[in-house]
């Protein structure tokens, strides 16, 4: 069975992250920049917090707070679900699911590997249908 080191084979280790102290506004225009739904929110490299479009909009825009001056650690999602490399794809998927998020931090122990979104999920199962359609059009047609 797959697991998360599958993914993070693939896509790499890189994390986009951000330091609590930091203003709203410049956690936003980072995301901005990168064009991504969340930055991991590190003490060294201990994972603290996250911080989500999602914590934008219901913590920052709904309370009406100044994103200049309102810190990352005032409106960060914490504690911060995690997963280990060993996984399951299967076991992430549910838990996403069941949990509502779409970002996953990987760590063992307290060392940051990576992250694994619902996307880099849906990425690999499409991947997987697709060998297997190419394996049994191959069985049953022959080779190309």
């Amino acid at each position: 069975m797959a697991t998360v080191q599958s993914i993070l084979s693939r896509k790499g280790q890189q994390v986009v992250s951000i330091s609590a102290g930091e203003s709203v506004l410049a956690a936003a225009s980072l995301m901005n920049q990168r064009a991504i739904g969340s930055l991991l929110v590190l003490e060294g490299e201990r994972v603290i917090g996250i911080f989500t479009e999602r914590d934008v909009l219901r913590r920052v825009v709904v309370t009406g707070r100044d994103p200049a001056s309102t810190k990352v650690s005032e409106v960060m999602t914490t504690p911060v679900a995690t997963c280990r490399p060993v996984t399951t794809l299967a076991e992430c998927k549910a838990f996403m699911t069941e949990k509502r998020f779409r970002h996953l931090p990987v760590v063992e122990g307290q060392r940051l590997l990576g992250i694994v979104t619902i996307g880099d999920l849906m990425a690999f199962e499409v991947g997987e249908h697709e060998s297997t359609i190419e394996y049994l059009n191959s069985y049953i047609f022959g080779p190309r």
